[in-house]
């Protein structure tokens, strides 16, 4: 499992997790793609902007290798604003390759590509990073 260095490992001053430590002994997890409704927590809506904001300032518009980024979060932006950057596409594999949507990003998260700075991340915060 690749290690993406320099990513956040969560969220600054929440418990949502952005990476994982080590690769599931029975497997990578699943990705699937979740619902988002309307009624969902401003919390949870600041962790899918930062998470997109995460994976922005890392890669771009270049595709990805899955590696220890966290399905669960990775699930909510699954099917819009990330996609599969191969096929096949193995959901299931630390391996895969994902891209970013950009138009469909920049609908959903325009806090992301106008006020970049808002997401500067300290890296200085204990545990934040992997």
């Amino acid at each position: 499992m690749l290690k993406h260095r320099g990513f956040p490992g969560r969220l600054p001053g929440t418990d949502f997790q952005f990476v994982i430590r080590r690769a599931n002994k029975q497997g990578a997890t699943k990705i699937i793609k979740r619902e988002r409704f309307r009624d969902r927590a401003p919390a949870d809506k600041r962790a899918d902007a930062g998470f997109m904001a995460a994976l922005w300032a890392q890669f771009g518009e270049e595709p990805f290798e899955r590696g220890n980024l966290d399905a669960g979060r990775l699930s909510w932006l699954f099917g819009r604003e990330v996609v599969p950057a191969e096929e096949p596409f193995d959901p299931a594999s630390y391996d895969a390759l994902l891209k970013i949507d950009v138009a469909k990003a920049q609908i959903a998260f325009p806090e992301v590509f106008d006020n970049a700075e808002e997401f500067i991340w300290d890296d200085d915060e204990e545990g934040d990073w992997a």
